[in-house]
């Protein structure tokens, strides 16, 4: 199962408490006040991690919590910090605080970390309070609780270039032939229930990250079909692969899927709709294609888009389409 948007409770480690002690010994005059400080609690990080790749851990287990510190002692022994907890996510995590709606921050690097709950000061002890004018103080200070609060994680996946278009494109089909991925395949609409990522090798050393995206259909960015569940899974890409499918047998335009899939990129995002794309018509080794191909090509003139065709299934046109693509994101 793939999750990617869920809320956890996180509970920072409460302070431990300080200590009220005296010092008396046999032969020790004016032994004095030794009450320890209590440790601090352990605070809640969230760590990007390459190794996980859905939150679906945390649909399990909601609620978090840091070890609290311990109380002081006698003898001026500090109470022992309660431990951190680290809670691994995915790359392209992002974190907003529940209740408020206020970003927390984005995990965007292997290792990157965020705070999610503070640990909280652990109490003075009473050794604390001496002064010229208060030699025995009997006061201590209790240890402070943690921070706590519901976090909401949303993954927005890294990859380099997104392809999208209608149901039964050929997105999931282009993507395992162009990479290791193997996204489900199958002749029917929303095969694809998750995006899938795969790295494309152009050449030795150069290579990027490929995202299938689930088919949109109008309305998506109102929630209708696989909606916005997956379309924010577009918004970090650099490029778009904008895949029409040249099948006769749809009857559909390909004119207007263009222009319907433009429409909901833009309801969901004016940036995303103005980024960098490569049109894509599919199905070339299809019988009765011509016509449709000149359509999408002259659509292509028209926008100013740059054009391919393409079969993903036989792999014609992939090797030439995938070399444009890499020089597109300017790799080394």
């Amino acid at each position: 199962m793939f999750v990617d948007e869920i809320d956890i409770f996180v509970k920072a480690g409460d302070g431990g408490a300080g200590c009220v002690s005296f010092r008396r010994e046999k032969f020790v005059p004016r032994g004095g006040p030794d009450g320890g400080d209590g440790g601090d609690g352990g605070s809640i990080w969230l760590q990007a991690d390459r190794h996980v790749t859905t939150l679906l851990d945390y649909h399990y287990q909601r609620h978090y919590a840091a070890e609290r510190g311990q109380h002081g002692q006698g003898s001026n022994k500090h109470g022992r910090s309660g431990a951190d907890l680290v809670l691994k996510v995915p790359l392209g995590t992002v974190v907003a605080d529940r209740a408020s709606g206020e970003p927390v921050g984005e995990l965007l690097a292997v290792g990157q970390r965020l705070l999610g709950a503070r640990g909280a000061r652990g109490g003075r002890g009473n050794a604390r309070f001496v002064s010229a004018t208060n030699r025995a103080p009997r006061r201590a200070d209790l240890g402070r609780p943690g921070e706590e609060r519901w976090l909401h994680l949303e993954l927005k996946l890294l990859a380099d270039v997104g392809v999208v278009g209608f149901p039964n494109a050929g997105k999931s089909t282009l993507v395992s032939r162009v990479s290791a991925a193997t996204p489900k395949i199958a002749d029917y609409p929303f095969t694809t229930l998750v995006p899938t990522l795969g790295l494309v090798r152009v050449a030795e050393g150069r290579s990027f990250v490929i995202a299938d995206l689930p088919g949109l259909i109008p309305g998506a960015a109102e929630g209708k079909g696989l909606g916005i569940r997956f379309l924010k899974h577009a918004e970090r890409t650099r490029l778009l692969i904008h895949l029409i499918d040249l099948d006769p047998g749809t009857g559909r335009d390909p004119v207007e899927d263009f222009h319907a899939i433009l429409r909901e990129l833009g309801a969901f995002s004016p940036e995303l709709a103005h980024r960098p794309q490569v049109l894509v018509a599919n199905k070339t080794d299809l019988p009765g294609t011509e016509a449709r191909h000149r359509q999408v090509e002259e659509l292509a003139r028209a926008t100013g888009l740059p054009f391919f065709a393409v079969s993903a299934v036989t792999g014609e046109g992939l090797a030439e389409l995938m070399r444009d693509v890499a020089g597109r994101l300017e790799l080394p």
